[in-house]
């Protein structure tokens, strides 16, 4: 009997120590442990006193490191490449256009999203009337005007994509932190005007985001020198070439980017389901099979695939990268990031690589922690960029 009682105390103990437990360490026991490792953090260089991002810990610190995968010699940037003829993709020609825009006209307003006002507006891209979603926070901007972020969306077919319903998640976290958002349609997509040509055989969604930013910068109450970019899978090399070609951006985000250079992507890429070897009979619409009539394989013209491939001018980026992946991504290898982030550090440029364990290329268990990091790292260089 004593012992009864002995037990009914220790367990009146235990219970009152659990409901005088903080919240914080409540919390804490709920954080997802399904993983080990979720995240393995890179750096290129250890950056100054302001430039170190603080996002929120892993709930479970990583312990083990995963295997780095080294890019090969023939994945190296080449300096200032040079190609006859010179292609409309190539970094040197998207230099010497002249991208306008237009101004940002409204098409439609949309119900309220969180401290946010959202609209379908449109500006214009060789022509084409571009669709696009914006999210301006609610209230009077200020003095300076609100920093930006152009998102740029993975590979939907066109027909199927929905310029409100697609990445409306990301617009809204991000919109919420005090920031003016622009997801641009690209050509052919939705309701946009012109013909989808895809994002690897032509320059034209790098136009269409291009021109985006140029009316974005003329957009009332946004800092024209806060604008930063953000992009997802195909999104992601739209990102990088827009930045190489425009140094004025201050900052991106590659969220499971396709963006290992060009001889990468034609050797080794295929999206999921497609073949192996190209189908001779649908050459026509291979943008690999145009390039290769054109100007020959990589091994062939090494200089016209380094002067097409962003990977050739990380050194002209005007600010650092924030690279996101998931280690069982199917669609896109991670070991594009890994790339990426070995030829910043060879350009010596500042870099930050997360790797998450076992998720998926839409980061379907860590968004969460990805969307943090990319707000922190948007709030250091580009929100307070000029501090």
């Amino acid at each position: 009997m004593p012992s009864r009682f002995l037990l009914l105390a220790l367990l009146i103990v235990l219970l009152a120590a659990c409901t005088q437990a903080p919240a914080a360490d409540i919390a804490a026991l709920a954080q997802p442990t399904r993983f080990v490792t979720p995240v393995v953090v890179r750096m290129t260089a250890t950056p100054g006193p302001t430039d170190t991002p603080t996002p929120t810990p892993s709930a479970t610190p990583t312990a083990t490191a995963t295997a780095t995968i080294t890019p090969t010699p023939s994945r190296t940037p080449t300096a200032t490449p040079t190609a006859t003829p010179v292609h409309p993709l190539s970094i040197e020609a998207m230099r010497a256009r002249t991208y306008d825009g237009g101004e940002l006209r409204v098409e439609a307003t949309l119900p309220w999203g969180p401290g946010t006002e959202r609209f379908i507006v449109s500006y214009l891209s060789d022509g084409n009337r571009i669709n696009a979603l914006l999210s301006v926070p609610r209230g009077d901007p200020p003095p300076e005007g609100w920093p930006a972020v152009i998102f740029n969306h993975g590979y939907i077919p066109p027909s199927v994509y929905r310029t409100i319903e697609d990445y409306e998640a990301h617009v809204r976290d991000l919109g919420g932190h005090g920031y003016v958002v622009l997801k641009p349609d690209y050509r052919g997509h939705n309701n946009s005007e012109g013909r989808a040509t895809g994002g690897y055989g032509t320059p034209d969604y790098t136009v269409d985001v291009l021109n985006a930013l140029a009316a974005l910068r003329k957009y009332p109450g946004v800092d024209p020198e806060r604008i930063g970019m953000w992009g997802h899978s195909m999104g992601g090399q739209v990102t990088l070439r827009a930045m190489v070609v425009d140094p004025g951006i201050k900052a991106g985000v590659i969220w499971a980017g396709v963006i290992a250079p060009y001889d990468y992507l034609v050797d080794y890429w295929r999206r999921p389901g497609a073949t192996p070897t190209p189908d001779p009979t649908r050459r026509a619409f291979s943008w690999r099979w145009q390039l290769f009539d054109a100007y020959g394989t990589p091994a062939e013209n090494p200089a016209f695939w380094a002067s097409i491939s962003p990977n050739s001018y990380l050194a002209d980026l005007g600010g650092p990268l924030q690279l996101h992946h998931g280690t069982l991504d199917e669609s896109v290898p991670y070991e594009m990031s890994e790339i990426v982030y070995e030829q910043m550090a060879a350009a010596n440029r500042l870099a930050f690589l997360y790797l998450y364990e076992n998720d998926d290329h839409n980061f379907t268990f860590y968004y969460g922690q990805a969307i943090e990091r990319t707000i922190v790292f948007f709030d250091q260089y580009v929100k307070n960029s000029g501090q």
